[in-house]
């Protein structure tokens, strides 16, 4: 006689944790706003000399301070406090590693935004800046302030992608290429670095270009990657034989999209290649959780975007005159999509 083992009893322990899971958001963007970890790059501290370093009320920081530990992110031994080698890595204001921008960004910006998320999905209208009807765009890039943050945050986003990218394409057959909205420029330095016999630039709207010069300076970079001044959406192109289009694509809607790549391909000299990276969905729309909420994300901040599969991005690219679209992972949770200009009209 066979004798089947019993299910596990059902708990709702997963729903409670996924219910709640923004309380532990906030404790990580939290201590991300106050400068904790950086404040623990200097070395070991009791609770009681990191809450006066970091302005902690003596009330909570016990709970604060072991809800990190707990979370993976701080080590406590003998009433000190460390970061954990992961914390060190990635929220170390010092670090070029360092992912705090786009934390930063969701902290001030889209965790209250997303408490709007029902009216999103009932409306099919942003929740951000434009609630009122402004032009977030459009206001965003007339104030410095907030557009130097907004920029940081897209480059701490990106900030491995332009490392990968310098090696999983071949460059050597190319001479040039451009990244559209490429920001403060670290993706293009990045690949510029890695192949100075390259012609790089970054295209984006007049008001960035300050604040490209600032970093490319940073960077040791300067005149190593030019600026083009462009509103990608309204003026022509300028011609090259690479383009990037690194987490711009889910922006806009399907049709946006679609011509912009073709705007992508008529600039392209022949043989040229598109690069395009997002946070693309699965095929099957089932996998890639961080994608699908990303997608959400564009509901909640844009007038039509939303992230999309590689077989989107492959039928556009098809649909523009490029041929050989392949896609592969990157670190993370994006995916490269890559096509081809043929050599010669056909």
């Amino acid at each position: 006689m066979t004798i089947q083992a019993e299910a596990p009893p059902i708990t709702p322990q997963r729903i409670l944790d996924l219910g709640l899971q923004f309380q532990q958001s906030k404790v990580l963007l939290s201590a991300v706003e106050l400068g904790l970890f950086s404040e623990l790059a200097n070395g070991p501290l009791t609770a009681a000399e990191l809450a006066d370093r970091v302005g902690l009320h003596p009330r909570g920081v016990l709970d604060f301070l072991d809800t990190l530990v707990a979370l993976g992110l701080l080590d406590r031994s003998d009433s000190l406090y460390t970061n954990t080698f992961e914390a060190a890595t990635f929220l170390d204001q010092a670090r070029p590693t360092y992912l705090g921008g786009i934390l930063e960004m969701a902290n001030t910006r889209l965790y209250p935004f997303w408490g709007h998320l029902t009216e999103a999905l009932t409306s099919g209208r942003p929740q951000n800046e434009t609630r009122d009807n402004n032009d977030f765009f459009a206001a965003l890039y007339q104030d410095t302030d907030r557009l130097r943050e907004f920029l940081a945050a897209m480059d701490s986003s990106a900030n491995f992608i332009g490392a990968e990218l310098a090696q999983v394409f071949d460059w050597a057959s190319y001479l040039s290429f451009i990244d559209i909205g490429g920001a403060r420029g670290g993706v293009s330095a990045r690949i510029a670095r890695s192949h100075p016999h390259l012609r790089a630039a970054c295209l984006d709207l007049p008001a960035v270009q300050p604040i490209f010069d600032d970093h490319m300076s940073t960077l040791g970079m300067t005149g190593k990657v030019d600026f083009h001044p462009v509103d990608f959406l309204a003026d022509p192109l300028p011609a090259t034989d690479v383009f990037i289009l690194g987490h711009v694509l889910h922006d806009w809607d399907s049709s946006q999209n679609q011509t912009l790549i073709q705007k992508a391909f008529d600039a392209l000299r022949p043989g040229g290649a598109i690069l395009i990276y997002d946070a693309m969905i699965d095929d099957e729309r089932r996998q890639n959780l961080f994608g699908l909420v990303m997608s959400l994300n564009m509901l909640v901040e844009t007038t039509g975007g939303s992230e999309y599969t590689a077989a989107d991005c492959k039928a556009w690219l098809r649909s523009a005159g490029f041929e050989d679209a392949t896609s592969r992972s990157l670190i993370g949770p994006d995916t490269l999509v890559i096509g081809r200009k043929p050599v010669t009209d056909q």
